[in-house]
């Protein structure tokens, strides 16, 4: 497609324009519905246009759209209030995506060790295969140098290590060392869950060495662990958590969480964000958190994700053509790992070809990234897509 000259030319798009949603589907101009397993990457947790979202952000644009953060904002300190409650931290710092979260969270990090008179602590040891946003120092944390190439020199401080090995770390750990920055499940990075026990290895080294976890929950969180909060199905409790993309359940929202004697560093003047935590952002958020919440929806929630696991483990045992090699990542977060002779673009336009939208990620990884609150039926339409190319590609 030619892509208007007006518009910076930051992604390969696919050209199709969407004019409304419903539910888990999208309408294109042309009036084809889709079925959206890539729900913006994360971001639509409860679908499109879902009547208490709609109801919500409708009635708050009658009323109040922005106020700075000078003032209290009521509609804020809820949402705080319950992010508070149903997790390990004490306070809150609201910002827009999930690349202003990591990055708070990494200075919410440092300030606390300088408040302590520990001024040298300011390393940030990071994962292979990380990503963590697109500003220059989350370029720097994450792990492709594709991205840094052409944007200067990469910012300090930022250490890495190998996914998944206690050893690389213990290597690199030390005096200097202000957080650990890691994904408890790497989408970008090929749906890869981090292995069983990882997280709570991790969380013990750092506090040895008197460091901090920051558990990057932008794309895993609020939900599409299957959990709230991915890090609650590790035994751990991070002392610092990035939230964004499904929080808003499609306005943009973000959110660093802190244990109180961390969050306390954060003074007057040493953060802010112009549009964070304004009053349409908030009101979505709680609508999101309220429905994750209701008695019932995260039982149903983890049974559909059973469901789908079983679907994806028999469609890959059942493989004839050797297409579908492995099944990865944890909840609604979930990948399959393709075989090297056809890349996700191609299989992404096959099945977007059969109304099935979904998102590629490294290692020749798949994405499914359902709505929290999709449905059995569509759990088999998506499968019975994967199915019927399964039998059409061959290998």
């Amino acid at each position: 497609m030619t892509l208007h000259p007006s518009v910076m030319k930051t992604y390969g798009r696919i050209d199709i324009a969407f004019t409304h949603g419903e539910g888990s589907y999208l309408y294109s101009e042309d009036g084809k519905k889709y079925l959206d397993y890539a729900t913006g990457i994360a971001v639509n947790s409860f679908g499109h246009s879902h009547p208490r979202l709609v109801e919500a952000i409708t009635d708050q644009s009658s009323k109040l759209w922005h106020v700075s953060n000078l003032y209290r904002i009521p509609e804020q300190e809820r949402v705080a209030k319950k992010l508070v409650k149903f997790s390990c931290a004490d306070q809150v710092f609201f910002c827009n995506s999930g690349a202003e979260a990591t990055e708070g969270a990494v200075k919410v990090a440092r300030r606390y060790h300088w408040s302590r008179d520990d001024k040298d602590r300011t390393e940030i040891i990071c994962a292979t295969g990380a990503f963590h946003g697109r500003t220059l120092a989350m370029l720097a944390a994450n792990d492709r140098p594709l991205f840094r190439e052409g944007f200067g020199p990469k910012v300090p401080g930022f250490t890495h290590v190998q996914w998944g090995d206690i050893t690389s770390i213990e290597s690199k750990i030390n005096e200097k060392v202000a957080a650990i920055l890691v994904e408890p499940v790497q989408g970008e990075g090929g749906a890869r869950s981090a292995p069983k026990g990882y997280l709570k290895k991790l969380a013990s080294l750092a506090k040895t060495n008197g460091s901090l976890i920051i558990s990057d929950e932008v794309q895993i969180g609020v939900g599409r662990s299957g959990t709230l909060f991915a890090y609650q199905q590790e035994e751990i409790e991070p002392d610092i958590i990035a939230l964004a993309k499904g929080l808003g359940g499609g306005f943009p929202v973000g959110a660093v969480l802190a244990k109180e004697n961390i969050g306390e560093a954060m003074s007057p003047g040493t953060h802010g964000s112009t549009f964070g935590g304004n009053p349409l952002a908030m009101r979505s958020a709680e609508v999101v958190l309220d429905l994750l919440m209701e008695k019932g929806f995260l039982t149903e929630l983890q049974n559909k994700i059973t469901y789908l696991n079983d679907k994806i483990k028999k469609l890959i045992e059942r493989n004839d053509s050797r297409l579908f090699l492995k099944s990865k990542g944890k909840g609604m977060l979930k990948g399959i790992e393709l075989s090297e002779k056809i890349n996700v673009g191609e299989f992404s336009t096959l099945a977007r070809e059969k109304g099935l939208l979904l998102v590629g990620a490294a290692e020749n990884t798949i994405r499914i990234l359902p709505p929290l609150n999709t449905s059995i039926k569509e759990i088999d339409f998506a499968i019975s897509v994967f199915e019927d190319l399964g039998k059409k590609i061959i290998v």
